[in-house]
């Protein structure tokens, strides 16, 4: 049976989150290798904890095949450089707290190299393409409920955090600390269309005193509610919609110094918010040889360019890899009912649009062997805008023209 309404939530964190503060620090470790070597390989992990920073991992910089005591003294280089790196990245997202300091916490880095049985079902060689750096299935959507075609209930989460962290860094809302999660609800009639906000809650960590008087949930209320308030497309708020912000008091101890973080921990907000499926793999502190990043970033890009065609006003992509093997083992398309095309034409027709979506034909299509990766760390990889140095480039809709015609 059909519904006439229904009600749907996503949260988001913000880049002073625990595991957000592991994902920006792995995906400097990335942009730092991809920096001195484009084809360098990572896979960082990071923990951060009250006044410490451990990184560990598998890293690799320098041809394959190339001069082995060049290659290694390379990557020696390239780790021996990381520290001031990941304390800047620290001291951005703006911790100076006594339980985590960016200049004061201690800092140990276990990186080593990567595996020789991955590398040589990874590399290319004269007898074999490029293979998937692990086996694995990868999904993208699309939806129509808002322009950046990302569901609403995730993407008004993020525009909370970000909008704040902005003010924050500003000095207008200096009250606020770095650490904060926020989630809306929203109720959608029969259509899937967003009709009214039920509830927006956001826990943001403070600092003592808010105009000179002690910090309390109202006080944080008032500060951040006028903020919010225009993010809000007019007649989503009403009088019904409930506010909680920091309910369970005051928020002054945060950040890794709170909570433990570790890098990939936050795999929905990082994606769809739930909307769609995941895969399971995590984006930050990998290079894009690894499909768990580059085919999640190709299925979004497909989607969205399926979407933004007019072809469907819900897409979601599957893709699944072997590894070692350059082919897909398999394409899936989902128009959730909503398509003016057969999706089994458009399984045949999007990946020949990327060549083939092999791991190589994907980095090479959307360019993702440059160091753009630490500015995904946080408010989502999908849904943000394109940039001039290539970043996000998995958000153009430069394939339209070309699937306009498919309908």
């Amino acid at each position: 049976m059909s519904r006439s309404s229904y009600i749907f939530t996503s949260e988001s964190v913000s880049e002073g989150h625990p595991d957000k503060v592991a994902d920006r620090i792995s995906d400097t470790v990335v942009d730092a290798f991809l920096s001195a070597d484009p084809e360098a390989r990572v896979a960082c992990e990071t923990l951060v904890t009250t006044n410490r920073i451990v990184l560990a991992g598998e890293v690799r910089a320098g041809k394959p095949g190339g001069d082995k005591a060049a290659n290694k003294q390379l990557t020696k280089d390239i780790i021996k450089s990381l520290e001031p790196k990941v304390r800047a990245a620290i001291k951005d997202i703006g911790y100076e707290q006594k339980g985590f300091h960016w200049e004061k916490a201690k800092y140990a880095c276990y990186l080593h190299g990567q595996s020789a049985h991955i590398a040589q079902g990874v590399d290319a060689s004269d007898k074999k393409d490029e293979g998937a750096g692990d086996q694995g299935i990868m999904f993208g959507y699309a939806s129509t409920e808002t322009p950046e075609l990302m569901p609403a209930t995730l993407q008004y989460s993020h525009n909370i955090l970000s909008r704040l962290a902005q003010l924050r860094h500003s000095g207008e809302l200096h009250e606020l600390e770095p650490d904060a999660k926020s989630q809306v609800t929203l109720e959608y009639d029969a259509s899937g269309k967003p009709v009214r906000v039920v509830s927006i809650v956001v826990s943001h960590q403070h600092k003592k005193k808010i105009d000179g008087k002690s910090a309390t949930s109202k006080r944080v209320l008032d500060l951040i509610k006028p903020h919010i308030l225009p993010i809000f497309p007019e007649g989503l708020i009403t009088k019904k919609t409930q506010w909680l912000v920091n309910p369970t008091g005051r928020f002054e101890i945060g950040g890794p110094d709170g909570d433990a973080g570790v890098t990939g921990r936050k795999i929905i907000v990082d994606t769809y918010g739930g909307a769609a499926p995941h895969g399971g793999g995590a984006f930050s502190g990998k290079d894009p040889t690894k499909v768990d990043r580059s085919a999640a970033y190709a299925c979004r890009y497909l989607a969205k360019n399926v979407v933004a065609a007019g072809l469907a006003e819900r897409c979601t992509i599957q893709i699944a890899y072997a590894i070692g093997v350059a082919q897909p083992v398999s394409f899936h398309v989902d128009l959730h009912g909503t398509g003016k095309v057969d999706p089994a034409q458009l399984e045949k027709i999007l990946p020949q649009l990327i060549g083939g979506a092999t791991p190589r034909a994907i980095r090479e299509h959307l360019q993702l062997n440059k160091p753009i990766y630490a500015r995904t760390a946080a408010y989502g990889h999908f849904g943000r805008t394109p940039d001039n140095q290539g970043g996000f480039s998995w958000e153009k809709t430069d394939l339209v023209s070309e699937l306009k015609g498919l309908a």
